[in-house]
């Protein structure tokens, strides 16, 4: 019997409380209106050997859509690369499917971020022999890095589509026979890092579409917590953390995979606030609480409407 009431107890906290799937990551977002179109911006050079570029992308938070400059950041293990987040159109509402780790790039809605990440895989380097190789005809790397390559191949010369959600109205890809396989590898959600500079975004209120329409005044950062850069690709201020001691700060040179084990451990155990459906790359569920941006109606730049999680 005790055994019994135990189980009713455990099924009714269950019935109780918003079902969350920790598989990947954790919680997944719906809006109602679609993102804004993704800002045209200058990549900041990569300060840090080993370091991979993470591209911006237009969040969701409790006074609407806010933009998450892109960064340079480690890794969370040698020889895996960073599939981006997107923002995907279901059931009526813009769901946010979360970026993972991986050995292989997955599915990321078709969306162009640039850089590398053309809508399908990434071309902005590769590991070799436990060392990232910089492809610099699509990214830019500081003049201490000098493993690096040129593969002009890649470069699209064709208009860039700055649509950054998937489904009607805006981009219609669906993964391809390798993105399908990637996703169902072994994946890793954004490190501690990433949350945090996520989080940074979501207090700074000069990213809030409402605020900058559609221009944010921060698009992209050296690193977590260092130099900030304008669309333009000029610096905007001193940081306690520059892009010289950030990479004496983290560790140094990343080449080898020794350097990283420490981070690898740390980034076992964590909470991400992003959605990761297992048929895409991710998984998805729903809370209770709605958030709400200011103003209201449905419209295609972002401006206003109701989010809610899941």
């Amino acid at each position: 019997m005790k055994r019994l009431a135990l189980i009713i107890v455990a099924f009714s906290s269950l019935l109780a409380t918003p079902k969350k799937i920790t598989a990947q990551v954790a919680v997944g977002i719906s809006v109602e209106v679609a993102p804004p179109a993704l800002p045209v911006y200058t990549q900041p050079p990569c300060p840090v050997e080993g370091y991979l570029w993470t591209p911006g992308y237009w969040y969701w938070g409790a006074n609407g859509y806010f933009w998450v400059p892109g960064v340079w950041c480690r890794p969370a293990r040698v020889g895996w690369l960073w599939t981006p987040g997107y923002w995907g159109w279901e059931g009526g509402h813009y769901w946010w499917h979360g970026g993972y780790w991986g050995a292989h790039v997955g599915y990321y809605g078709g969306v162009c971020y640039g850089y590398g990440y053309g809508g399908h895989g990434f071309y902005g380097g590769r590991w070799e022999g436990g060392a990232f190789r910089y492809n610099t005809a699509v990214c830019s790397v500081g003049g201490s890095i000098h493993n690096t390559y040129v593969d002009r191949s890649v470069v699209n010369n064709t208009t860039v589509n700055r649509t950054s959600f998937n489904g009607p109205g805006g981009i219609s890809a669906q993964p391809n026979a390798e993105e399908r396989t990637a996703m169902n590898e072994q994946h890793m959600n954004a490190t501690s890092e990433q949350q945090t500079h996520q989080q940074s975004a979501s207090t700074n209120r000069n990213q809030l579409y409402s605020n900058n329409h559609g221009n944010p005044t921060t698009t992209a950062r050296a690193t977590v917590g260092g130099q900030k850069f304008n669309s333009a690709g000029h610096a905007m201020q001193s940081n306690h953390v520059t892009m010289n001691n950030a990479a004496h700060a983290n560790g140094g040179s990343m080449q080898h995979s020794a350097a990283m084990q420490p981070h690898n451990n740390a980034m076992q155990n964590r909470a991400v606030g992003q959605a990761h459906m297992q048929n895409r790359g991710g998984s998805m569920q729903r809370q209770t609480a709605p958030a709400r941006a200011q103003g209201g109606g449905r419209n295609m730049g972002g401006g206003g409407g109701r989010g809610r999680n899941r």
